[in-house]
């Protein structure tokens, strides 16, 4: 079977979100993935004026095949901190947007501890009951394995038990399908490209940067961060101009 590419005629953007929340002390290790609410909504609220529809994955996928056309943008949040719940989905809904947020299925109701070694804070990540109700709000959740490992440092059998293993239990958890996925740290190899289509994976998204041009794997998605520093005038580049393209690596 050949690989299944993007055929949208117009680039989009997949926004990637990680803490919707006041930055800690200065020094703090990772300190430009804190988005404070404020921040968020006014981007939000940007994209409402400026006429784009903030879409999940799965709401973006016929955009990204071509069966669609319109102006759209990929909401996404990774590991799935409770403050996403708290400060980011009454935004979302007030401007009628979805979004995808890529859950650590082992590590629900628990912390970010897989990055504690680098000394980041530690912070509380959604329970089973509060993606419950992240889904009921009107967004979705996407697998991000079940204990946020490097795929990379994985043999091929841990690393199919990883994807495969927090797709079922994250089902098993909303009762909704979860039917994307998200590399930890955006390290992967080929052969992990395979497994997660052979896994039944509609999309899977990277950290590498630019807008998802015609002719991008569905399986090798990049995206556009959105940091601390991220100004509006920004915002504005990240989403309709080169900027982002111009720094995929």
């Amino acid at each position: 079977m050949l690989p299944e590419h993007c055929a949208n005629t117009l680039p989009i953007p997949i926004l990637v979100y990680h803490q919707i929340e006041g930055a800690p002390a200065r020094g703090a290790a990772f300190r430009s993935l804190y988005v404070s609410p404020e921040a968020f909504g006014r981007q939000m609220g940007l994209l409402k004026i400026l006429g784009y529809q903030g879409l999940s994955m799965s709401a973006l996928m016929p955009y990204l095949k071509g069966e669609k056309q319109g102006k759209v943008v990929g909401i996404t949040f990774d590991d799935g901190y409770l403050n996403n719940l708290m400060h980011a989905l009454p935004v979302l809904q007030h401007h009628g947007f979805s979004s995808t947020c890529y859950a650590v299925s082992q590590r629900l109701g628990q912390t970010n501890v897989w990055d504690q070694a680098q000394g980041i804070v530690q912070t509380p990540l959604m329970s089973a009951d509060q993606l419950r109700q992240w889904v009921a709000g009107g967004q979705e959740v996407g697998a991000h394995t079940r204990h946020h490992v490097n795929l990379s440092a994985c043999d091929d059998a841990l690393a199919w038990s990883e994807m495969t293993g927090s797709k079922e239990a994250l089902e098993a958890a909303v009762q909704a399908p979860v039917a994307h996925f998200c590399y930890p740290y955006g390290v992967y190899a080929a052969g992990h490209v395979a497994q997660a289509r052979r896994a039944g994976f509609s999309s899977v998204t990277t950290t590498r940067r630019g807008r998802c041009h015609s002719g991008v794997d569905l399986w090798q998605l990049p995206r556009v961060p959105v940091l601390r520093s991220t100004s509006l005038p920004l915002f504005w580049l990240k989403l309709a101009s080169r900027y982002e393209d111009r720094r995929t690596a």
